[in-house]
């Protein structure tokens, strides 16, 4: 089986050869692709370094899936040229997420959007991933009427330069190429990604219409609002959830201990719940601080968080491939 990964010099690629030799997915031929200038270049992949190419190499030689890492644009570009040969691509950049004709999967949630005829398949936002995981199956018990969240997201969701401008200011030293309008050492960027018309951000916005499309609720009320914080790694959230339906602590509890992918942290007496050094290197999604919202009915307040760059990026992608292995779809 001839896998490519596009973006493979990337943090998230990276991290996609690193979970694919962890689950040991079947790989007779890994295929790393990236920019010109990393060309010729090598990657590590079970214990041997192997050799990057171009895109054009790599579309020759016409691998059965290509995991896309590389960004809307490269995406948009090429991801149909591999379609043409017969691969199915996963990409995780925004490009496809909301075409009406491209799945957006979460593996738990709605991989049953997934169809035979399907030869891209869109890798959700790594806080879309996360909120879904947790709100889906609550969504079945006690049906969502209206979600507020509040993101507190890693510098490395925006990239590995954003992670050298917080250790370099960490280190007391003027950022060399900042990622950020303003320093995020000591500091909270409620900025994620550009500002819209409606004042929000992509990345509020990508909250709101990825979860409507990804849990089949199109009317779904969710307003959401995105912090850069100086953390390394690991997203988390607060979020306000009021049901439809009458439920408890304890039920919820309950609906989430039995979610698969799903781990329940909640004993604030013994100082136990989630928190990004928990969530570092683990492919679960983390869930605690479970408690009635006194000021409303049917409402509930929810603490998620989760390593973005594996559930929120790279192991989901890659959950994906070992399904469509898994059903056959080569």
């Amino acid at each position: 089986m001839r896998i490519a990964v596009v973006g493979a010099t990337g943090l998230v690629g990276r991290k996609m050869l690193e979970v694919l030799a962890e689950r040991d997915v079947l790989v007779t031929e890994l295929i790393p692709v990236a920019s010109e200038r990393s060309v010729g270049s090598t990657v590590r992949f079970k214990n041997k370094d192997v050799l990057v190419v171009g895109m054009e190499e790599a579309i020759s030689l016409k691998p059965d899936f290509a995991l896309f890492s590389a960004g809307g644009n490269i995406s948009l570009q090429w991801a149909p040229n591999f379609t043409e040969v017969g691969t199915t691509v996963i990409d995780n950049s925004s490009a496809w997420r909301m075409d009406k004709d491209v799945p957006l999967v979460v593996p738990e949630v709605n991989f049953d959007t997934i169809e035979p005829s399907s030869k891209i398949i869109a890798n959700p936002n790594c806080s879309t991933i996360q909120l879904v995981m947790a709100l889906y199956p609550l969504h079945q018990h006690f049906g969502l009427n209206r979600v507020v969240v509040s993101t507190y997201q890693s510098v490395s969701g925006t990239g590995k330069s954003a992670i050298v401008q917080l250790e370099e200011e960490e280190a007391g030293v003027e950022a060399s190429k900042p990622s950020y309008h303003h320093n995020i050492h000591r500091n909270c960027i409620p900025h994620c990604d550009q500002f819209l018309e409606n004042g929000y951000t992509k990345e509020e916005m990508k909250l709101v219409h990825e979860s409507r499309k990804i849990m089949g609720i199109p009317e779904l009320r969710l307003t959401a609002t995105a912090v850069r914080v100086p953390v390394i790694g690991g997203h988390s959230e607060s979020v306000n959830v009021k049901f439809d339906r009458p439920t408890s602590v304890d039920e919820i509890r309950r609906v989430l201990f039995a979610c698969s992918g799903v781990e329940v942290q909640d004993n604030p007496s013994q100082n136990i719940y989630p928190m990004p050094l928990i969530a570092y290197e683990k492919d679960a999604v983390f869930v605690g601080r479970i408690r009635k919202d006194e000021s409303d009915e049917n409402t509930f307040n929810l603490w998620i968080v989760s390593d973005n760059l594996r559930k929120g990026a790279a192991t989901n992608a890659i959950q994906i491939l070992e399904r469509l292995i898994t059903h056959g779809s080569l």
